[in-house]
């Protein structure tokens, strides 16, 4: 059971992940793939649990001030903020709608549209970010991220692969850069108000024990269609949840105390 746990000491950070991750405000920011491989652009980037869970959970680090710069996704994106206050910026040049986050607080942001997130606390903040899908997908990048990584040496390739030209790697012969995007596919991706921005968030809100909180999924405040349900559970301490056997693929996020998970044969302690 111990390899199917990651604990946060362990997490192994990639610096260049993504083409932004050169340009001035984001060349800080560690990105984490601890279930599946995400969305890295970068073939090296260490995976922590390979096997398909029918979604995928990353991890976003960063310390004051520090940029994830303007992007859109395929799939159901869902970032549950552990540590750190956060600003979540919408539109192709982040000046859409602006949605402010803090610890527990959890954003669910649609398809084709773009999104960027800021670190506005005075700590390095941590986000968990949860991605549909066993596959998926590719980063659609805003026009100026392409302009930006020119001059820092990084080339996103048309397969999804980055390029360190500043470090003496070369362009495939069989291989072309990816087309920066159009304006024609930036008209055809959503735009959001800032209430649609507050439709998105669910506000952490006092524990109480020994109840959980269905947060993403039928019937609960965030119900947009999502290939995976999210909830929260509050544990009194020294109290336990009831037993049961789950029907698919469930992972556990600590996000304040100790928890002991016990099975037929073992426990083992998270947090």
């Amino acid at each position: 059971m111990e390899a199917r746990v990651v604990r946060y000491a362990d997490l192994r950070p990639c610096y260049n992940a993504f083409i932004d991750t050169r340009s001035p405000g984001s060349e800080a920011k560690e990105n984490f793939t601890i279930i599946g491989p995400g969305v890295s652009e970068n073939s090296d980037q260490h995976v922590h649990i390979a096997e398909p869970h029918g979604f995928n959970i990353g991890g976003a680090r960063q310390p004051p001030g520090c940029v994830n710069s303007q992007h859109s996704h395929d799939t159901a994106e869902v970032f549950v903020v552990h540590g750190g206050e956060w600003r979540f910026d919408l539109g192709e040049h982040g000046d859409d709608a602006q949605v402010l986050l803090h610890p527990g607080d959890v954003i669910s942001l649609p398809t084709g549209m773009f999104r960027g997130f800021t670190n506005v606390g005075n700590d390095t903040g941590f986000l968990f970010a949860v991605l549909g899908g066993d596959d998926p997908g590719r980063v659609l990048w805003a026009p100026q991220v392409f302009d930006m990584a020119i001059d820092y040496g990084l080339v996103l390739l048309e397969n999804g692969s980055l390029v360190d030209t500043a470090a003496g790697q070369s362009i495939p012969k069989d291989s072309r850069p990816m087309t920066k995007t159009s304006p024609e596919q930036v008209a055809r991706l959503r735009r959001a108000t800032a209430d649609d921005a507050a439709r998105m968030v669910w506000r952490s809100a006092p524990c109480h024990p020994g109840k959980a909180t269905l947060i993403i999924g039928e019937d609960a405040p965030l119900n947009e269609p999502h290939p995976f349900r999210l909830e929260r559970i509050c544990l009194a301490s020294g109290a336990a949840n009831d037993q049961r056997r789950p029907t698919a693929p469930e992972v556990l996020f600590v996000q304040s105390g100790r928890a002991h998970v016990g099975w037929n044969g073992g426990e083992i302690t998270l947090g």
